[in-house]
C-alpha cells in the first residue's frame, strides 16, 4: 500500500469517527490492520514485537532503575529509543532527520535530544538489551521456534567482542587526530538456540583489554551453561571462574596459557573440517589447585583464513557427554556471532559514524542489538510455521528487512497508536499465537535467497597499463558490440 493510499485510509477512518463513533473507527482500524497482515505480514509482525518488547512504561521504568547520573524531565527514555531505532533500522539517515520527522510529538529541542543521547550510560544500554531478550525468549519458546541445541543438556552461550568502527572527527578533541577515533567496544553474549543477543557489556574505552571485562562476564555464568569463545578468553582466571560456577566451556587455547602437564595426543577421528586429536592437560588455578581439562586439536584439511594449520581447544565437558569431534564442530558455531556483527553493520546501522561520544555510539549499538533480536523472533515464527530447513536455507533476511523498511512508513500513516496498544500487555503465548497467525500469510517466494555461482578467477590485468582510464563504449565497439 503506497503512502497516498494510506492517507486516503486515514481520511476514511477520521470520517468514520465523526459519523459512526469510536466503535466504527475501531472497526475501520482493524480492517486496515488486517489489510496490512494480508499484504505485508512481516511488517506487522515486526511492529507487534516492537510494541510488546519496547512498551514505553517498561522502558521508562528500566531507565529509572539503571541510570545513575541522567534523569528524565520532558524527554522520556522510551522516546529516545524510538528515535534511535528509526536511525538504526535505516528508516531515517540521521538523528537530525529522525527528530524532524517526529518533532511535533517531542517537547524538547534537537540540542536536548543530542544531550540525552550523548549521555546514555552503558549500564542502561546493557539493561535495554537484557530486557528485550527476556521479553522475547518466552515468545520464541511459545511458538516452538528454537533451533536444535548445539550440545544437548547445556544452555550454550557464545561470547565475542566487537570494537566499534572509527567515527567522524566532529568532536573538538578529534579534529586534529590523524588516527581513527574509536568510540568504544562491547562484549556480546548470544544464545544460538534462540538466536537472541541475551546481553551486552559495553565499554567506553576502545583500548581497554577485553580481559578487564571478565569479572562482568563471570557474574553471568550459571550452572549448566556452556560458554564458547575465542583465545582472548583463554586465561586461567576465566577458565577457573567458569568451573567454580559449575559452568562448562569450549575455548580456543591461547599460546601463553601455562600448561602444568599434558598426556599423550591421540587421534579421535574426524570432524567436519579435518582430523581431530585429543589429550588430557592440567592447568593450575589462581588458588594453586589443579584443573584437569581436555585439549582437542583440529588439523583442518585446508589452512584457516589466518593461515593456521592447527587449532587447539580446551574444554571441561566430559568425553561421556561429547566426543572430541563433536566439541570441534560445536566450536565452529562461534562464527554465528560474527554473522550477527555483520548484520549489524550491513543490514542495520549499528555503528553510526556521526556519533563520536562513546555513550551515544554504544547506545546505538545496543539499539541495533534490540532490532536484531526483533528480527530473530520474526525468523523464529517463520521457522515454526514453514520448517527450519526451508526458512534457514531459502529466506534472504536482506529482502525481509527491505520490505519492513519500505512498508513501515505507510503503515505508520494508516494506523495510529491505538491499533497497537493491545500488543503492550499480550502474554508470550498470546503474542506467539498472533505471530504464527500472521506468518501463515507470508509468501516465502518473495524473500527467496539468490544463490550465486562459484566465483570466476580474476584474469591478469595486463592491458592499458599506461593510462589512468579507458572508455567502456569504445572497448565494446572494438569487440563487435552494437551500442
Amino acid at each position: 500500500m503506497g503512502e497516498p493510499a494510506c492517507w486516503l485510509v486515514w481520511a476514511i477512518v477520521g470520517l468514520a469517527r465523526r459519523r459512526g463513533g469510536d466503535h466504527a473507527a475501531v472497526m475501520y482500524l482493524q480492517a486496515v490492520l488486517d489489510r496490512f497482515v494480508q499484504k505485508s505480514p512481516v511488517t506487522v509482525m515486526n511492529r507487534a514485537l516492537l510494541e510488546n518488547a519496547l512498551a514505553p512504561t517498561s522502558l521508562d521504568a528500566l531507565f529509572g532503575e539503571h541510570s545513575e547520573w541522567q534523569y528524565e524531565r520532558k524527554l522520556l527514555f522510551s522516546s529516545v529509543v524510538d528515535l534511535m531505532g528509526m536511525v538504526v533500522c535505516r528508516l531515517e539517515p540521521s538523528i537530525h532527520t529522525a527528530y524532524k520527522a517526529v518533532k511535533d510529538t517531542l517537547p524538547v529541542s534537537l540540542a536536548a535530544v543530542y544531550d540525552k543521547v550523548n549521555g546514555i550510560e552503558p549500564p542502561v544500554t546493557g539493561a535495554l538489551v537484557r530486557h528485550t531478550a527476556s521479553k522475547l525468549t518466552p515468545v520464541i519458546e511459545a511458538m516452538g521456534g528454537q533451533l536444535p541445541p548445539l550440545l544437548p543438556g547445556f544452555r550454550t552461550r557464545i561470547i565475542d567482542g566487537n570494537h566499534l568502527a572509527a567515527t567522524e572527527r566532529r568532536l573538538a578533541v578529534l579534529r586534529q587526530s590523524k588516527a581513527g577515533p574509536l568510540p568504544g567496544q562491547a562484549l556480546v553474549i548470544l544464545d544460538p538456540a534462540l538466536m537472541l543477543a541475551l546481553d551486552v557489556i559495553p565499554c567506553e574505552d576502545a583500548h581497554a583489554q577485553e580481559r578487564s571485562l571478565f569479572a562482568d562476564v563471570l557474574s553471568r555464568v550459571a550452572p549448566g551453561d556452556l560458554w564458547i569463545g575465542d583465545r582472548n578468553f583463554c586465561t586461567v582466571g576465566f577458565l577457573q571462574g567458569v568451573v567454580t560456577r559449575d559452568g562448562s566451556f569450549v575455548i580456543r587455547q591461547h599460546a601463553n596459557l601455562p600448561i602444568a602437564s599434558s598426556g599423550t595426543l591421540r587421534r579421535r577421528g574426524r570432524c567436519s573440517t579435518g582430523a581431530v586429536f585429543e589429550q588430557s592437560v592440567t592447568i593450575v588455578g589462581d588458588d594453586g589447585e589443579p584443573i584437569k581439562l581436555r585439549r582437542i586439536v583440529v588439523r583442518p584439511d585446508e589452512p584457516t583464513r589466518d593461515g593456521d594449520t592447527e587449532i587447539a581447544l580446551l574444554t571441561n565437558v566430559s568425553a561421556r557427554r561429547a566426543t572430541a569431534a563433536r566439541i570441534a564442530d560445536v566450536y565452529r558455531e562461534r562464527w554465528t556471532l560474527e554473522g550477527l556483527f555483520q548484520t549489524l553493520t550491513q543490514m542495520l546501522s549499528g555503528e553510526i559514524p556521526s556519533l563520536g561520544y562513546p555513550k551515544a555510539a554504544l547506545f546505538a549499538f545496543g539499539v541495533a542489538l534490540v532490532s536484531y533480536n526483533i528480527a530473530s523472533v520474526v525468523r523464529a515464527a517463520l521457522r515454526a510455521k514453514f520448517g527450519h530447513d526451508k526458512v534457514e536455507d531459502e529466506v534472504s533476511w536482506y529482502y525481509v528487512a527491505n520490505e519492513v523498511r519500505n512498508v513501515s512508513g505507510g503503515m505508520d500513516v494508516a494506523l495510529d497508536d491505538e491499533a497497537w496498544t493491545r500488543f503492550h500487555t499480550m502474554s508470550p503465548q498470546e503474542l506467539g499465537f498472533a505471530l504464527l497467525d500472521y506468518a501463515a500469510h507470508v509468501r516465502l517466494p518473495a524473500f527467496t535467497r539468490t544463490k550465486r555461482g562459484p566465483k570466476k578467477p580474476v584474469p591478469p590485468r595486463t592491458r592499458y597499463t599506461d593510462t589512468p582510464h579507458v572508455s567502456t563504449a569504445r572497448l565494446l565497439v572494438r569487440a563487435g558490440h552494437t551500442l
